[in-house]
């Protein structure tokens, strides 16, 4: 695909290279404060101000975590197959081929730019402006010298697509997600039947030693993540845990996965739970690597940049965690009647699977967004070059911490018409509120997991 067909943003969007047409040698950390925000997006609006200009995002001390956004506004467009023709610039393909296949429509919203961090992640952003490098054995391995904050916030545009495509996926892996977290999530599928089934409900926690705010790049261990996932529903599973460590460079150090399986009370590794191992909780319609867009590491693909655009993306969406999930998961699609489009500016990348590797995804694009470094929308193809499924990413606003962090997602089958919704809904008893309060260590050792084990 050439670079021009994305509609690439000219004069602002090169702002965000730190150079026009030539080689960058360093980028200049001062873009941070003035043309660019502290985490590497534009600070200015679009031409027409239906992206506002960045002003500090979304930060009040005094907020509840949980708090449903803007609710007096009403769409200002709604999208579908009869009219999409006139916005396909700004809609992906399998959006598109929703709309087409399943009756599918979009509801836009005016665009707010919520977005922020703390002070620490913005110092730190800065400083691995000059610190930060990719794995000189190809960026899809890792990268070194970063810690805190967006490992490369002015992300080199000037030269090889695949340095600037690696940034981005870095990016967007170790994005602002908080420090600790703990929520419950609800994840549903239903069938190409119309049948609809609880497929697992989970308590997640979460622990990010890359953003400790009492950690360094030079205590840094290496594991950006480490994620427990206690099972809750349904009953054959009650007990079952998953543990995944994630690694900033996996030539360094692997990722590592554990399994405890309930009933057995010892946990083993499980190198299956990556790539495209399909995810037999949610029958297969979704693999290991297709969580929120993309997960586990990127190591399989080569990672393109292709440019930046304005796109029409989920965003802003905490009013799912005020609705109940019976009645708004459809046959085919969420209802869009309870989901929130805005338009805002997207990095573009591409993926296409390294040479002698295999997985059923052979290519993947991502829009990744500008403010958050969060995917927002992912369409897959297979082998066959067939655009085979999308997944829609969907973010939580929370003033208090602050960020904008992920919600969760919804993958469609595009083929079959099965997809999955895995959200954190107002149903109970799978409601809890997000905790971002302190997790100690013991949550995610393998031997601590097993030593806790009821069976």
């Amino acid at each position: 695909m050439k670079r021009r067909e994305f509609g690439i943003l000219s004069g602002s969007a090169l702002l965000a290279s730190g150079a026009a047409g030539t080689a960058q040698a360093a980028p200049d950390a001062s873009l941070l404060t003035t043309t660019l925000t502290p985490m590497g997006s534009e600070r200015a609006g679009n031409a027409d101000g239906s992206i506002p200009a960045w002003t500090g995002g979304w930060y009040d001390p005094h907020s509840p975590i949980l708090i449903d956004v803007y609710t007096d506004e009403k769409p200002y467009l709604t999208i579908d197959a009869s009219n999409m023709a006139q916005y396909q610039d700004m809609l992906s393909e399998g959006v598109m081929a929703q709309m087409t296949k399943t009756g599918f429509s979009i509801q836009v919203y005016p665009t707010h730019r919520t977005a922020a961090a703390p002070q620490y992640v913005y110092d730190n952003t800065a400083k691995n402006v000059a610190t930060a490098a990719l794995n000189p054995n190809g960026g899809r391995l890792g990268f070194t010298g970063a810690y805190g904050g967006v490992p490369f916030p002015i992300p080199d545009l000037t030269g090889d697509p695949l340095v600037g495509g690696s940034q981005i996926i870095w990016n967007f892996l170790t994005h602002w997600t908080g420090f600790c977290i703990s929520q419950n999530y609800q994840s549903n599928y239903v069938m190409s039947d119309g049948q609809l089934e609880l497929s697992e409900a989970l308590n997640y926690k979460a622990k990010f030693p890359y953003y400790d705010p009492n950690g360094s790049l030079e205590t840094f261990e290496g594991y950006f993540s480490k994620t427990l996932y206690s099972f809750m529903a349904p009953g054959s599973m009650v007990g079952q845990e998953d543990l995944l460590w994630r690694t900033v460079n996996v030539e360094i150090k692997p990722d590592i996965t554990w399994e405890l399986l309930n009933g057995q009370g010892r946990i083993r590794k499980a190198p299956d739970l990556q790539f495209d191992a399909p995810d037999a909780a949610e029958d297969g319609i979704t693999n290991e690597d297709e969580a929120q867009g993309f997960a586990g590491n990127p190591s399989q693909y080569d990672w393109r940049y292709i440019g930046k655009k304005e796109m029409f993306v989920p965003y802003n969406n905490n009013h799912f965690k005020f609705v109940e999930y019976q009645g708004n998961i459809l046959e085919k699609f969420i209802n869009p009647d309870i989901v929130r489009w805005e338009k805002h500016r997207v990095w573009v990348v591409e993926a296409t699977l390294h040479p002698g590797i295999r997985n059923v995804i052979s290519r993947r694009r991502m829009y990744i967004d500008e403010d958050t470094w969060i995917i927002m929308v992912a369409d897959e193809w297979d082998g066959g070059g067939n655009l085979i499924k999308v997944t829609h990413c969907y973010t939580n606003v929370i003033p208090t911490y602050p960020g904008l962090l992920d919600s969760g997602s919804s993958a469609y089958n595009l083929d079959t018409g099965d997809y999955v919704a895995a959200l954190t809904w107002k149903t109970p008893p799978y409601d809890v509120a997000s905790n971002f309060e302190f997790l100690p260590d013991t949550y995610f050792d393998p031997q601590q997991m097993a030593a806790n084990a009821s069976f």
